[in-house]
């Protein structure tokens, strides 16, 4: 979808070893003008990292990184002027007032687009003329926010946006993220946050451990993923013949008290699996929506929530295969 399209961020075998297993290792990105790429990871897996080095901040011991088909490092300076970037954990001076900090922003980046800064004053609901000491933290993030994007960047690298957000005001941000990407700005988004990510990113890669697990483009894996189904049996000797006859499709849940079982299978056997229906005495069945998270926590078994089956009327994690 994007790969035609000029590259913009450029990550190449990136490593920093700070040692004892710290840093990431061997890491590659390539995003796209135009492309909404997601970095999904767990806090501490690695993605503040790799952003510090797109940003320049940080020199790799291994690899190349290049934005704008430059090298970061040594080129902050040039990089910021053209990046709306907004860290993981901004650094607000205390002595100032929201104005104050704005000011300085536009006098350090030599722009002023004052259009840009009202509409995004409106849509955060942000009082700049309130001092930062007295400043909650999430109106601190919505200063941040607003200065990060307030000469219209083409580019925009977010650490951990909505962290200190309330809920309102995340789905705000969600809904301003979707669009920019329909105004074709090109956009690295970080985060811990399932449906951030699920909602805005075209290609998403996880990290784990500073080492990418998976890339994937997000609305293939959606099409591609197994199939869970959900059924509700009238009697127990249905339950017990379906489970001794289908031996074809992967049984991942069956609780005879409650007299529901979950098979799992390919998309490429649907047709088998309504064959297999037939003369079953089953009041419904029901398919488990596929989401980003569970395809994340196959990367983090210890942490899975044995297949999100939880909601199951009279369901418990006996004979659930991990």
């Amino acid at each position: 979808m994007f790969e035609d399209r000029e590259v913009i961020i450029s990550v190449e075998g990136l490593t920093k070893d700070y040692g004892y297993g710290r840093g990431v290792f061997d890491i590659s990105i390539k995003i796209h003008k135009g492309e909404c790429y997601g970095y999904l990871g767990p806090n501490g897996a690695g993605k503040s990292t790799t952003i510090r080095h797109i940003m320049g901040f940080a020199k790799p011991t291994v690899g190349k990184v290049q934005i704008f088909g430059v090298d970061s490092f040594g080129n902050t300076d040039k990089i910021l002027s053209k990046v709306g970037y907004l860290p993981g954990e901004p650094a607000i001076p205390a002595g100032l007032d929201g104005w104050g900090f704005i000011k300085m922003m536009q006098g350090m980046r030599g722009e002023v687009n004052e259009e840009r800064l009202q509409y995004l004053l409106d849509l955060f609901k942000f009082d700049p003329n309130m001092s930062i000491k007295q400043m909650s933290l999430g109106e601190k993030r919505k200063l941040a926010v607003v200065t990060a994007f307030m000469n219209d960047p083409d580019v925009l690298v977010l650490d951990e946006p909505t962290s200190g957000l309330d809920p309102v005001m995340q789905k705000v941000f969600i809904q301003f993220i979707i669009d920019e990407k329909k105004r074709g700005k090109t956009i690295l988004l970080s985060s811990h946050i399932f449906s951030e990510v699920d909602a805005t990113c075209d290609t998403i890669s996880i990290i784990k451990d500073g080492h990418h697990v998976s890339t994937f483009n997000a609305n293939e894996l959606k099409k591609e993923q197994d199939k869970i189904y959900i059924l509700f049996f009238l009697d127990s000797d249905s339950l017990v013949k379906y489970i001794n006859e289908n031996n074809k499709f992967e049984l991942v849940y069956k609780n005879y008290d409650s007299l529901v079982a979950a098979v799992k299978f390919s998309p490429d056997k649907h047709n088998e699996f309504f064959n297999s229906l037939k003369g079953i005495k089953i009041s419904h069945f029901e398919e488990k929506p596929f989401t980003l998270q569970d395809y994340f926590m196959s990367f983090y078994k210890e942490e899975r929530d044995f297949g999100g089956l939880e909601g199951v009327k009279g369901n418990t994690k006996e004979g659930i295969k991990k």
